[in-house]
């Protein structure tokens, strides 16, 4: 079995790199960067390469394009980039396939940082065109993949240019891979899983795979509402995929067959939509009225969950426990992030886009140990031991 070779592993100066990056962020409706983690977070990776007298050619997704929109243009993040790199010139290829963006890519100079725009502008990205993949590695004599958030994918930039250049893995996916994979291979216990989220369908195999290995799995937001269906409590308007009930009920059983705790919401915040009138109550599982939507775990709920993280030696989560966008269902995904801080003697792993957007104007980040910039990729990791665009650096 091959293995990846990282950066601070090999000897890699004065190359021209092709370094793909996962800068997938979020804007704030005035078009501003909402959140800056996965840019800051690959941060070590550029600086440690632009130090060894590198020339960089940055890749990046961005948003769900489904042609070229300038919307999804790579601009605002060159220049935010900007703020980190000072004597640094960052440019943006407008298209690397024209001549004119190749001359720039061979021009390239010493203090400058080259961005290629949007990759997912070409179709023949998520197509995994493997001429594609050549063209994109022949911009450069080295490829380095940092995009942990991107290797559950077979996209062309990702599983491409390992076939025909030297590659290697960045510091991030280094620190992504060992982390998730220590805690995996030899977790403290107790080990304690939080799941939240809507659905449970993408969630199933992840929760089987849990149930061998962690000792209490915590259920909350949307997909627990599948488990109390599945128990045969009314559930009144609230979001459900009645259609995995039976699922549900097979982990359960499952579960007790292995001796894994799944703790399910005893109580939970509704929204009541009677009387023309939107009314906010804490209710019993088993006394939701036909009218009333779950959008949070109760206060109960939250206190066994509280004493389930305080004991743990190892906490995941993924998923908040509620309706967290609006600010009157938010108290358990809160709730749930103030428990984790709290127990400094566990090893914390916490990961997926709506979890990083619940918890990125916390203080007291420094205290999760591992903050993953990948949730499909942190969730098939720990399902599946690899992925794609981990395979593809293997030698």
């Amino acid at each position: 079995m091959g293995k990846i070779t990282y950066i601070d592993e090999a000897d890699i100066k004065n190359n021209k790199i092709l370094l793909r990056v996962d800068f997938n962020i979020s804007l704030t409706d005035q078009n501003a960067i909402a959140d800056d983690t996965r840019i800051r977070q690959a941060l070590p990776t550029i600086k440690y390469l632009l130090e060894r007298k590198n020339r960089l050619v940055i890749v990046s997704h961005f948003g769900r394009p489904k042609t070229r929109d300038s919307q999804f243009s790579m601009k605002i993040i060159a220049d935010y980039l900007k703020n980190f790199l000072s004597g640094y010139r960052i440019g943006l290829i407008d298209d690397f396939l024209t001549d004119d963006g190749k001359n720039q890519i061979k021009n390239q100079q010493e203090n400058e940082v080259l961005m290629l725009e949007n990759i997912r502008f070409y179709p023949q990205e998520k197509k995994n065109d493997p001429d594609f993949a050549k063209t994109l590695a022949s911009l450069a004599d080295v490829y380095v993949n940092d995009a942990f958030g991107v290797c559950h994918r077979n996209d062309a930039s990702v599983v491409g240019p390992p076939q025909f250049i030297p590659s290697f893995g960045g510091l991030l996916l280094k620190k992504e891979i060992t982390t998730i994979g220590n805690a995996l291979k030899n977790p403290g216990k107790p080990f304690a899983v939080v799941i939240g989220g809507a659905k449970i369908s993408t969630k199933i195999s992840l929760i089987n795979k849990f149930i061998e290995i962690a000792d209490y799995i915590l259920i909350g937001g949307g997909l627990a509402n599948t488990f109390i269906y599945s128990q045969g409590h009314d559930i009144g308007g609230s979001f459900c995929e009645c259609q995995e009930a039976d699922k549900a009920k097979q982990m359960l059983l499952s579960a007790s067959q292995k001796n894994t705790t799944i703790i399910l919401p005893e109580d939970v915040v509704v929204l009541a939509s009677g009387d023309g009138k939107k009314t906010k109550k804490i209710k019993k599982v088993d006394e939701i009225a036909k009218d009333e939507s779950i959008l949070d775990i109760g206060p109960e709920t939250r206190t066994r969950f509280g004493s389930v993280i305080a004991r743990a030696k190892t906490i995941v989560w993924n998923g908040p426990v509620g309706y967290f966008e609006n600010p009157e269902f938010r108290e358990g995904t809160d709730f749930v992030y103030e428990a984790i801080v709290k127990n400094e003697g566990a090893v914390s792993i916490v990961g997926g886009g709506d979890t990083l957007a619940a918890i990125s104007k916390k203080e007291h980040l420094d205290k999760i140990t591992h903050i993953s910039t990948g949730g499909g990729a942190m969730l098939e990791l720990i399902e599946k031991g690899t992925l794609p665009g981990i395979e593809a650096l293997k030698k």
